[in-house]
């Protein structure tokens, strides 16, 4: 029945029929679909062959040997036992060494979401963002108010849903991070994990510094009269007028509003900026309000997702009580059916420009969330057999009706301030981008009944759907760097989350000056937007054409029992692709031109625009240059073994866990 191995063995040693016990668990040879001089074909366990294997476990499930290892990852001492109940063919690999350390630590230690709830409420908190409250509704009226639900629709359908899907699926499976899930799939393209992580600090950047002028908004709205109301305030200018005073006021081309100066002149005070190359000095107003926003980041995400995922019961269910109230005090706002129309009545000729669909699919992966590794960490705490799909359909789905919601919240008041101005709904925002909220939004707020009341909690629901957001962005980065490296971060994660909200803190510095504003706006078109496109369209690549499409559909099955549909299969393997290379060809040849209120971006922004979204998509590339030059062999089999998945994935199988690919 047993057979000592008194020499050192190779993978092949083992015969066919047998099982190869090490350390306790049951290990299968990941031999992949691509091996050198050999027949891709493997044989994997199916449905019905797991009850038998399961009867195989029990006599494994309380074992434990001590395999010694030289350093090499070779053994030493083990054996191989053949039991005769098993049909099912595997063969057996060893590992050892710090692969195979890393491979038992998270067996041994990775932890899960204490309910499902949990895991939920973090994926939508993180989906539903700030994106699809002060993002979607002013992309939606810069491209034409109705017209631009159709691109997004089409988007998210055959671009956003599937991608949502795949990374969930991925994330579950292989149980690992956006850097190292990638020597399970397809080594060569490690890269994609490392430029995710650097988007994700860019993200962090901007995005939290949003927050800190909502901070700001939220702290000054505890007075009797809110102080973006009137023109008596220090910051005011002989241009301000208050049209919503009792007194007869007449609106001129050069009338500012009390709402749009307290947000310019004494939030942001770009006033004292000359632009992006004379920013300024710092804000310490913004900078206690960032610090704050931070300390409240670090004490959620230090312990890990059993801590975040009791903070998201609130962050994530707080906003949508906040946008039920302001839903139906602005449909009894007067003029507020003008609004809406504006929103629901399609431009047909905006169909026509690129720069539409190009926001369109910005919008739904900036605001899914495909990616950002975010998913993929997410998913990677989940128990094996979780109904991933499911929650796919979920989330995505109560994140587009979410922005679909929050476009009539904000359109409401459009057609209100457009019914007092006497003036036609897209004449009322001069300035699209976060203005929309801080600006148009805040000055019908403060002409409201109750004003005080609702001012503070809009701007409490900014904070919320930013927090669970940056919450999440972060776990992308922690999840990534502690699976790569958990000999070293394991064990001190809070000490490193630590060092990643001070780097992120440092790193936002520049949007903390007066023209910080302006350092935002770049961000934002440059950082994310294209870069992620690149990531999610090479990562669709990757697990579609290179680990297979039948390979991943294999994998989904032995989760959920079931098989993807030929529409996931489409999806993943042509039409995301294809949808994601023309968009960012797109963006590539037809760049946007900046304009943040009467600043026009000079043209080396562009220049440098570039450079920050290249920074991050050019690990792609040097991680290949570097895989194929560290790989032993001819230029072939290097190829061949940069393509081929390299280390096991542990599956549950019965008391004990197998590896596969």
């Amino acid at each position: 029945e047993t057979e000592p191995l008194t020499s050192k063995k190779d993978v092949s040693d083992c015969n066919k029929g047998e099982d190869c016990k090490e350390n306790g668990l049951l290990v299968r040879n990941p031999k992949p679909a691509l091996r050198l001089g050999e027949d891709g074909s493997k044989v994997r366990p199916s449905q019905g062959d797991k009850g038998e294997a399961a009867q195989i476990s029990n006599g494994y499930s309380g074992v434990q040997s001590s395999v010694p290892c030289n350093g090499m990852g070779e053994v030493e001492d083990a054996q191989c036992t053949a039991p005769a109940a098993t049909t099912t063919t595997t063969t057996t690999s060893t590992t050892c060494g710090a692969e195979g350390q890393q491979q038992l630590m998270e067996l041994e230690e990775r932890e899960t979401w204490s309910k499902k709830i949990d895991f939920l409420l973090s994926v939508i908190g993180y989906a539903v963002d700030l994106g699809n409250v002060w993002r979607f509704p002013y992309i939606c009226y810069q491209n034409g108010g109705g017209a631009f639900l159709i691109p997004y629709t089409i988007m998210a359908i055959f671009g956003g849903i599937p991608l949502f899907y795949m990374e969930l699926a991925l994330g579950q499976y292989h149980r690992s991070g956006c850097i190292s899930i990638w020597r399970k799939i397809c080594p060569i393209f490690k890269g994609i994990g490392f430029a995710i992580c650097i988007i994700d600090l860019y993200v962090a950047s901007y995005y939290n510094t949003i927050m800190a002028w909502a901070f700001y908004y939220l702290v000054s709205s505890f007075t009797a009269e809110l102080p973006w109301t009137s023109c008596t305030n220090a910051w005011n200018t002989g241009n301000c007028t208050n049209y919503f005073s009792k007194d007869n006021i007449s609106w001129s081309p050069h009338s500012i509003s009390p709402a749009e100066e307290f947000y310019t002149r004494q939030v942001l005070q770009v006033h004292r900026s000359n632009g992006l190359d004379d920013l300024g000095g710092i804000s310490w107003q913004l900078t206690l309000c960032l610090l704050l926003i931070f300390t409240i980041v670090y004490f959620s995400i230090w312990k890990g997702v059993k801590t975040s995922g009791k903070v998201v019961w609130v962050t994530a269910t707080f906003p949508y009580i906040i946008l039920f109230i302001l839903l139906v005090r602005g449909a009894t706002l007067p003029g507020a059916w003008r609004g809406v129309l504006y929103y629901l009545k399609p431009d047909w000729q905006k169909l026509l420009a690129t720069e539409v669909w190009v926001d369109a699919a910005a919008q739904i992966f900036f605001s899914l969330g495909p990616g950002f590794g975010v998913l993929l960490a997410y998913a990677s705490y989940n128990k094996f057999h979780n109904n991933c799909y499911q929650d796919a359909l979920v989330t995505s789905t109560v994140n587009c009706l979410t922005s679909f919601v929050s476009g009539f919240v904000i359109f409401t008041v459009l057609g209100y301030m457009a019914e007092m101005r006497n003036k036609d709904v897209s004449e009322v925002a001069k300035d699209t981008g976060p203005s929309l909220l801080f600006i148009t939004y805040a000055e019908a707020i403060a002409n409201m009944p109750a004003s005080t009341f609702f001012a503070i909690i809009f701007f409490l629901m900014l904070l919320t759907l930013g927090l669970d957001s940056t919450f999440a962005g972060l776990e992308g980065v922690i999840t990534g760097v502690l699976d790569e490296f958990p000999h070293v971060w394991s064990k001190r994660r809070e000490l490193f989350v630590l060092g990643l909200t001070i780097v992120c803190f440092l790193g936002s510095l520049a949007t903390l000056t007066f023209g910080g504003a302006y350092v935002v706006k770049l961000f934002e078109e440059y950082a994310t937007g294209p870069a992620v496109l690149t990531v999610v369209f090479l990562e669709a690549v990757a697990v579609a054409w290179f680990y297979g499409i039948t390979q991943f559909c294999n994998d989904v099955k032995e989760m959920l029992g079931f098989t993807p549909g030929w529409y996931w299969r489409v999806c993943w393997v042509a039409i995301s692709p294809i949808f994601l290379l023309f968009v960012t060809c797109s963006f590539l040849s037809n760049p946007p031109e900046l304009r943040l209120f009467d600043y026009n971006y000079p043209y080396w922004t562009t220049v440098v625009g570039y450079c920050i979204g290249t920074s991050s998509v050019i690990c792609i590339p040097i991680y290949m240059v570097y895989r194929l030059i560290m790989t032993p062999g001819t230029l072939k089999e290097r190829i061949l073994k940069s393509i081929t998945p390299e280390t096991a994935t542990e599956i549950p199988f019965g008391d004990i866990r197998m590896n596969a690919v």
